[in-house]
């Protein structure tokens, strides 16, 4: 039977064929000369997929993704960032003004919150009027009674822009005093700052001194502390002290939210209403020396202590 004979030396050819096409791998490539027999070929091939993979990922990843983004929207911004950092107004109002359809960007009228511009290319415009970049301006006033804290009024009412002479910019108050009340107001042009300072988020505590009729009872204050229910809804902890005792005391309230004339409904609701009020700290900002009806820049340290919040 000498026909099988063929067939038993066929498996050597195989197995040599295929030990071999290991080395003949490496070799093909000059660079891979040093690997010898299998295991050559087993360390080269886990050393080549981490290079392949490194350097097919680098296209995939944030660069790549990155790029076509920074090409499309170059320098464009959020119509309302960029009305708020022209000193229009703050953030919110800007946002009010773009959609009762007063802004114009290159001419044509845009009342939608999503829509961006390029402040260095685009001409944009409020009621056809066109802005500009100011230089930020930071004033902290000392609101006498008889004023409203916004810029116009409707009912004819003087405003604290009124109290402002001189000044470059255009400006608006961060925040609330109502027309009875008294006390600190930061006034900007600084419409990103305006955004943290007003959003209710941040808990920046305001301080204020209130005289009320009659000595509210320690229980009743307690409950202010502790987070009262005002028309349903329950308003943040504030910490109160008496900070002149008599039959129509003065107590310092401290606040980390601002609703609308909270203090004068919390204690009406209790039976002690407020007859004077008056901020006496917002934030960082204090100045016991500042008259009512007066005003002045802040100071460089003043300014890094409100951005830093």
């Amino acid at each position: 039977m000498r026909k099988p004979a063929p067939k038993g030396p066929k498996p050597a050819p195989r197995t040599q064929s295929s030990a071999s096409r290991g080395p003949r791998k490496p070799a093909a490539p000059t660079v891979g000369r040093k690997p010898v027999g299998p295991r050559g070929t087993a360390t080269a091939r886990p050393a080549a997929r981490p290079a392949a993979s490194a350097s097919t990922a680098r296209p995939k990843a944030a660069p790549a993704s990155r790029r076509p983004r920074t090409a499309e929207t170059g320098g464009q911004e959020r119509l309302q960032k960029i009305l708020a950092a022209a000193g229009i107004a703050s953030r919110r109002a800007c946002e009010a003004i773009i959609l009762d359809g007063r802004v114009q960007v290159n001419g044509k009228t845009v009342s939608e919150l999503g829509a961006k511009a390029d402040p260095r290319r685009d001409q944009i415009t409020v009621d056809l009027m066109p802005i500009h970049r100011e230089a930020p301006v930071y004033i902290l006033m000392n609101k006498p009674k008889g004023y409203v804290t916004t810029v116009k009024d409707d009912q004819g009412r003087p405003t604290v822009m009124a109290l402002l002479k001189d000044v470059p910019g255009r400006l608006y108050p961060v925040g609330r005093l109502d027309f009875n009340s008294e006390g600190l107001l930061l006034m900007t042009n600084d419409g990103a700052l305006a955004q943290v300072l007003m959003g209710p988020e941040h808990e920046i505590p305001k301080v204020y001194l209130v005289k009320v009729h009659r000595m509210p009872k320690p229980e009743l204050l307690k409950e202010f502390q502790e987070g009262f229910r005002l028309s349903g809804r329950r308003l943040k902890p504030c910490h109160i002290e008496v900070a002149e005792k008599g039959d129509n005391p003065w107590l310092k309230v401290t606040l980390t939210e601002g609703k609308n004339q909270q203090i004068r409904r919390m204690f009406a609701a209790v039976g002690h209403p407020v007859s004077k009020l008056r901020r006496v700290q917002f934030g960082p900002l204090a100045d016991p020396l500042l008259k009512p009806g007066a005003w002045r820049f802040l100071h460089p340290q003043e300014i890094a202590a409100i951005k830093s919040l």
